[in-house]
């Protein structure tokens, strides 16, 4: 599931996040067909590096994100986890930690998106920290010049926290009503003393796989356009040149002048109607029918070890 999430899936999201910040396309590519129409295009003109691009930066946000939330509910009173017996105080307390985790993750975030919407025709070799330097130096005004157009962090952080907030809800409350589903109809089949280990361990780890699946597509789709307008926003007067998602082997700048977050949804829906907001939604459909493809291979896998077993 990790390997499915953060390298397979890759391509998918390097190919969404460049459909959502291109205002200039003309192809939305709202179904899977012609997304991997165009990740062949890439492939072929720039080779098989060109879709996973910024993979490293990715990982190293989630290091952050993770360290910075322990760190945080090591020295405040903000809990990390809820308990059984929660209330509204621990909720508040909790779903704070999590904004101003996203928060503190935000300059960091925005140098990794650059690194998986440039274009590889124009890009240097990247350094494995360069995500860490540039970061830094967004919030310091130090490093690479940005154009007059760049949005200050200030204006970034509540759409940041927001998107971050609310796909951790909706997320959390769909994988607990997915397990608890698939818990209830699974509880005539508990295990026996003659049940073996791999029986076991199908039985323990699947639903939590496939919850987790579930809530991840439901989040994903239900915030893909608060989504877009985030990308839009935190790509916005850092000079980068994005792939032609049209054509597959030319180059565009990206020259938005959105004033902040309002401002970006009224310009969206006014030049690029309503679906510009799902553009590149074609590849999230590619994505989870990866994480399909792996989540049956590996009960095919267990399956077949629990015959060879009995």
């Amino acid at each position: 599931s990790l390997f499915t999430e953060n390298v397979l899936a890759h391509p998918c999201i390097v190919l969404r996040r460049q459909c959502q910040v291109n205002y200039h396309a003309r192809n939305y590519h709202l179904t899977p067909f012609t997304i991997v129409n165009i990740m062949y295009s890439i492939n072929k003109t720039q080779g098989p590096r060109a879709l996973w691009k910024g993979m490293g930066s990715t990982f190293i946000v989630q290091g952050i994100t993770l360290g910075t939330e322990g760190i945080i509910s090591e020295f405040t009173p903000l809990p990390r986890e809820l308990s059984h017996k929660w209330n509204l105080k621990q909720i508040g307390g909790h779903l704070l930690l999590k904004g101003l985790t996203h928060v503190i993750a935000m300059p960091f975030y925005s140098a990794s998106l650059i690194e998986t919407v440039q274009s590889e025709i124009i890009r240097d070799n990247p350094g494995i920290l360069d995500c860490v330097k540039e970061g830094i130096g967004r919030v310091v005004g130090m490093g690479v010049p940005h154009s007059k157009r760049l949005l200050p962090l200030m204006v970034l952080t509540f759409p940041t926290a927001l998107h971050g907030v609310l796909h951790y809800i909706i997320s959390s409350i769909i994988q607990k009503v997915v397990l608890f589903v698939l818990k209830r109809d699974n509880s005539h089949n508990l295990p026996t003393e003659s049940s073996t280990s791999v029986q076991s361990m199908l039985d323990a780890y699947f639903p939590e796989l496939i919850a987790s699946f579930a809530a991840s597509l439901c989040a994903d789709v239900m915030l893909y356009p608060l989504e877009t307008v985030l990308h839009r926003l935190h790509i916005q007067g850092t000079r980068t040149i994005i792939d032609n998602t049209d054509l597959g082997y030319e180059v565009l700048p990206i020259n938005t002048q959105y004033e902040g977050m309002r401002d970006c949804i009224n310009t969206i829906k006014r030049e690029e109607g309503m679906l510009g907001f799902y553009k590149g939604f074609g590849a999230v459909i590619v994505q989870y029918t990866l994480h399909v493809a792996v989540l049956q291979l590996t009960k095919i896998i267990y399956s077949t070890l629990l015959q060879n077993v009995s």
